[in-house]
């Protein structure tokens, strides 16, 4: 079945096809602040784009109302982020930390979850995530008409903890995070080995 974009359909069903079929998608539990208060969310439109120079990319869309998301709003007025990997551990508290909240309050102490505020020209990192970026804003990307927001990030530092280190020499890390697969999320443990190219 072909389904043709330009024929009356709703920006839902449009969601629901392409995030169920462009899978797995690794989430981003991105931290912000303001004056203080630590925002925390979930993005799961969330890539890398390049390594020289690292980059990522998040898409940001706004709350039911219109207004900007909390993460949207902070970074577009201090250009800072820090995404963290979620780990098969952290499956509820991230998943909670998608609930909305006022601005002034903090999913960090409504939810319980710990942060590590390692260095002061970032926000802080989850305590718990086997990785972290620390990222500065490169530019917004301006989709005509959309009421989404793709944000390119500068990647200006990354924590790897050393527990997932697997050989310091060549830089292999293993870890089990945690993507989204349409309504659900998967675990990717299983390594596959690549076939060998003839």
């Amino acid at each position: 079945m072909n389904f043709n974009l330009n024929e009356n359909k709703t920006v839902n069903e449009i969601y629901k096809l392409m995030s169920q079929t462009i899978i797995p998608r690794p989430i981003a539990w991105v931290i912000t602040e303001d004056d203080g208060v630590v925002n925390i969310a979930p993005f799961s439109y969330f890539i890398g784009l390049s390594s020289e120079p690292a980059t990522v990319l998040i898409s940001v869309g706004h709350k039911a109302d219109g207004s900007e998301k909390d993460t949207l709003l902070n970074i577009r007025k201090y250009e800072k982020c820090t995404i963290c990997m979620v780990q098969e551990s952290d499956l509820e508290k991230m998943h909670f930390s998608s609930k909305s909240l006022n601005h002034d309050a903090s999913e960090s102490e409504y939810f319980n979850i710990e942060t590590i505020n390692d260095d002061q020209m970032f926000p802080p990192r989850i305590a718990t995530a086997p990785v972290a970026y620390y990222c500065t804003l490169n530019q917004e990307i301006d989709l005509e008409g959309s009421a989404t927001v793709p944000l390119v990030l500068n990647v200006e530092k990354i924590f790897v903890d050393d527990d997932i280190i697997t050989n310091k020499e060549t830089l292999s890390i293993k870890f089990q995070p945690i993507a989204r697969i349409g309504k659900s999320y998967a675990f990717l443990g299983e390594d596959v080995d690549a076939p060998q190219i003839p």
